[in-house]
């Protein structure tokens, strides 16, 4: 009988230490980050031109029921978005349709003699050296009043959001400061809508959702894709852990039945955001600056497609001149946060030597700290996915920073 029980407990031990050595490094990284409870659980993407080196998910989907994180999970990538949207008002550069130095009032004549707010040199609001422009909007130097600001209100339209925008008077002289600014980026989405005579919803289906293949991406995802949504973790009350948002609780069938107007809305959707996805939906909603759910591999193609230098599946989707001014600073000497990085047109771009990813390596994060970076040094793509409410600095740096250094050490093209 203890024989018997030694070599079961044998075999048990060499299943598990085989499986630890299939693991990868990535799934490895992330495993350590759902340990600590720094998440409940992550998707993992690296890929490089061709295809996907490695695709992981650990940890959960919701805590609460234990379900396991898989591969094909959904996420809110949030501000992820604004790198679509820039990728979409280059398309229209490539076109000819809009210059970044081209003044926003040439599209949107409601910033037409915009001012800038009195301060403690001018007691009265004075002019810009220049009116902001394509560029400034799209790389947050604008100057435009912030999406905090208590002047403006919810309206879920965005042609009525960016007349707001316009009727505030700027905060500095254009091109002078970063400030992270959703109007100004979603100022952007307006344009596109101007510009090509569709809403900026149907432009980025049409332009890029669907000839991308990316099925799972879109803004109001439906009863199917949306029961795939990972939830979102928050820290419990005595800070031992972690716990799934329930930002449903208030929300009566009679007001989901008012507000939504009829339009049925996934329940993970509304768990996750509460009352704002109802308008969002009722209201056919996209937010140029951060309103996409996608999946790691959706995600993946995109990013893929601009590794490939702008081209996908032989069709060329962006010029590599586009490319590159896309993707490498638009800010000219302004200092952008802690100066490890840049801002291009909706990307940020890895401008410190030594850091991971590596220099030159474009990419976004959400608020929920989704994360993609293209690496052209490195020949990679890589997107981690995650729904985190409330993690710290050092956390997000932990995950972030072990995330991409087991994907290079591992995956990346070696000279």
């Amino acid at each position: 009988m203890i024989r018997k029980f030694l070599s079961l407990a044998s075999l048990l031990l060499a299943l598990t230490t085989a499986r630890a050595a299939e693991q990868s490094p990535v799934a490895a990284a992330l495993q350590s980050a759902v340990d600590k409870h720094i998440v409940a659980g992550a998707v993992g993407l690296v890929a490089n031109k061709d295809r996907v080196l490695d695709l992981e998910a650990v940890g959960y989907s919701n805590l609460a029921t234990q379900a396991p994180m898989k591969t094909d999970a959904l996420f809110w990538i949030a501000s992820m978005t604004k790198s679509f949207t820039g990728t979409a008002v280059m398309m229209l550069v490539d076109e000819g349709k809009v210059k970044l130095d081209d003044p926003v009032e040439k599209f949107l004549p409601e910033f037409k003699g915009q001012m800038i707010a009195a301060d403690k040199d001018h007691p009265q609001p004075y002019p810009p050296s220049h009116p902001i422009t394509v560029r400034e909007i799209m790389d947050h130097t604008s100057g435009l009043v912030l999406a905090n600001d208590k002047a403006l209100k919810q309206t879920h339209s965005l042609k009525d959001d960016v007349k707001q925008y316009a009727a505030q008077p700027l905060r500095q002289e254009p091109g002078t400061k970063y400030e992270y600014n959703n109007c100004g980026i979603n100022t952007g989405g307006r344009i596109i809508e101007v510009i090509s005579g569709m809403s900026y919803a149907d432009f980025m289906q049409q332009r890029i959702f669907t000839p991308l293949g990316l099925k799972e991406t879109g803004f109001w995802p439906d009863e199917n894709l949306g029961e795939r949504l990972a939830g979102s973790a928050k820290m419990n009350a005595d800070k031992s852990g972690l716990e799934d948002m329930a930002n449903d609780k208030n929300l009566t069938p009679a007001a989901i039945e008012k507000f939504s107007e009829g339009v049925p809305v996934p329940h993970p959707i509304l768990v996750n955001f509460g009352l704002g996805a109802l308008f969002d939906y009722a209201k056919h909603y996209a937010m140029p600056a951060g309103g996409i759910y996608s999946t790691a591999s959706d995600v993946g193609k995109f990013c893929r497609m601009l590794l490939n230098g702008g081209k996908w599946e032989g069709k060329q989707y962006l010029s590599p001149e586009a490319l590159r001014q896309m993707t490498s600073t638009q800010t000219g000497d302004v200092v952008v946060g802690g100066g490890t990085e840049t801002y291009g047109v909706g990307w940020s771009v890895q401008k410190k030597d030594g850091m991971v990813p590596a220099v030159g390596a474009f990419g976004h994060r959400g608020a929920r700290k989704t994360m993609m970076w293209v690496d052209p040094k490195n020949q990679l793509v890589m997107v981690l996915m995650v729904q985190s409410m409330d993690m710290t600095g050092p956390q997000s740096n932990e995950l972030y920073n072990s995330f991409l250094k087991a994907a290079i050490d591992k995956y990346s093209a070696k000279p």
